[in-house]
Protein backbone atom coordinates (compact mmCIF):
# COMPACT_ATOMS: atom_id res chain seq x y z
CA UNK A 1 0.00 0.00 0.00
CA UNK A 2 1.44 2.87 -1.04
CA UNK A 3 2.14 6.06 1.03
CA UNK A 4 -0.97 8.98 1.23
CA UNK A 5 1.35 11.77 1.23
CA UNK A 6 2.17 10.58 -2.47
CA UNK A 7 -1.16 10.14 -3.48
CA UNK A 8 -2.08 14.27 -5.08
CA UNK A 9 -5.57 13.95 -4.31
CA UNK A 10 -5.07 13.50 -1.02
CA UNK A 11 -3.69 17.63 -1.18
CA UNK A 12 -5.29 20.47 -0.18
CA UNK A 13 -6.92 22.24 -3.78
CA UNK A 14 -4.26 25.22 -3.56
CA UNK A 15 -1.64 22.21 -3.49
CA UNK A 16 -3.13 20.28 -5.99
CA UNK A 17 -3.83 23.49 -8.27
CA UNK A 18 0.04 24.24 -8.24
CA UNK A 19 1.51 20.70 -8.91
CA UNK A 20 2.63 21.65 -12.59
CA UNK A 21 5.55 24.08 -10.92
CA UNK A 22 6.95 20.82 -9.83
CA UNK A 23 6.90 18.87 -13.43
CA UNK A 24 10.03 18.94 -15.90
CA UNK A 25 10.13 22.25 -17.84
CA UNK A 26 8.08 24.29 -15.76
CA UNK A 27 11.38 26.22 -14.88
CA UNK A 28 11.80 27.53 -18.27
CA UNK A 29 7.80 27.88 -19.17
CA UNK A 30 8.54 30.13 -15.69
CA UNK A 31 10.80 32.16 -16.79
CA UNK A 32 9.46 32.75 -20.22
CA UNK A 33 6.17 34.03 -18.83
CA UNK A 34 8.25 36.56 -16.12
CA UNK A 35 10.71 37.54 -19.49
CA UNK A 36 7.04 38.05 -21.19
CA UNK A 37 5.61 39.68 -18.41
CA UNK A 38 8.62 42.26 -18.08
CA UNK A 39 8.35 43.11 -21.58
CA UNK A 40 5.02 43.81 -21.95
CA UNK A 41 5.19 46.28 -18.61
CA UNK A 42 8.05 47.78 -19.98
CA UNK A 43 6.52 48.84 -22.65
CA UNK A 44 3.18 50.32 -20.84
CA UNK A 45 5.89 52.30 -18.97
CA UNK A 46 5.65 54.68 -22.36
CA UNK A 47 2.27 54.93 -22.42
CA UNK A 48 1.20 57.73 -19.65
CA UNK A 49 3.23 61.03 -18.43
CA UNK A 50 4.56 60.58 -15.08
CA UNK A 51 5.36 63.05 -12.25
CA UNK A 52 8.56 62.34 -10.69
CA UNK A 53 10.06 64.38 -7.86
CA UNK A 54 13.74 63.59 -9.50
CA UNK A 55 13.75 64.13 -13.47
CA UNK A 56 15.71 60.63 -13.61
CA UNK A 57 12.75 58.80 -12.66
CA UNK A 58 10.28 60.19 -16.02
CA UNK A 59 12.49 58.08 -17.61
CA UNK A 60 10.82 55.28 -19.30
CA UNK A 61 11.91 51.88 -17.67
CA UNK A 62 13.70 53.72 -14.82
CA UNK A 63 12.27 51.60 -12.15
CA UNK A 64 12.55 48.14 -13.30
CA UNK A 65 16.32 49.02 -14.56
CA UNK A 66 16.61 50.58 -10.86
CA UNK A 67 15.13 47.22 -9.42
CA UNK A 68 17.41 45.28 -11.29
CA UNK A 69 20.54 47.20 -10.71
CA UNK A 70 19.62 47.04 -6.68
CA UNK A 71 18.95 43.33 -7.18
CA UNK A 72 22.38 42.80 -8.33
CA UNK A 73 23.77 44.87 -5.84
CA UNK A 74 21.76 43.15 -2.80
CA UNK A 75 23.28 39.91 -3.98
CA UNK A 76 26.81 40.87 -4.56
CA UNK A 77 26.99 42.31 -1.24
CA UNK A 78 25.73 38.83 -0.10
CA UNK A 79 28.59 37.09 -1.66
CA UNK A 80 31.33 39.72 0.14
CA UNK A 81 29.29 39.12 3.32
CA UNK A 82 29.63 35.29 2.91
CA UNK A 83 33.31 35.75 2.62
CA UNK A 84 33.32 37.33 6.33
CA UNK A 85 31.01 34.63 8.08
CA UNK A 86 31.70 31.80 6.21
CA UNK A 87 32.98 29.34 8.98
CA UNK A 88 35.07 25.47 7.86
CA UNK A 89 32.82 22.68 7.80
CA UNK A 90 34.39 20.70 10.98
CA UNK A 91 34.00 24.88 12.49
CA UNK A 92 32.11 22.59 15.81
CA UNK A 93 34.46 20.16 16.22
CA UNK A 94 33.10 17.83 18.91
CA UNK A 95 30.61 19.55 19.94
CA UNK A 96 28.02 19.69 16.89
CA UNK A 97 25.06 17.77 17.01
CA UNK A 98 25.57 15.53 14.29
CA UNK A 99 28.45 14.24 15.63
CA UNK A 100 26.66 12.27 18.38
CA UNK A 101 25.48 8.91 18.19
CA UNK A 102 21.78 8.83 17.60
CA UNK A 103 20.03 6.59 20.97
CA UNK A 104 19.51 2.91 20.13
CA UNK A 105 15.92 2.69 21.79
CA UNK A 106 14.66 4.87 19.00
CA UNK A 107 16.38 3.43 15.62
CA UNK A 108 13.03 1.39 15.34
CA UNK A 109 15.22 -1.24 13.67
CA UNK A 110 12.91 -3.84 11.56
CA UNK A 111 14.39 -7.40 11.03
CA UNK A 112 13.13 -9.11 7.49
CA UNK A 113 14.33 -12.15 8.10
CA UNK A 114 11.76 -13.24 10.58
Amino acid sequence: MSDPKDNPDTYPALGRMLLWVDKPGSATKIFWALAVVCGLLFLVDFTYEKHGYFHIEDLPGFFGFYGFIMFTGLILAAKGLRVLIKRPEDYYGDKAVDREEYPEAELEKVDYDA
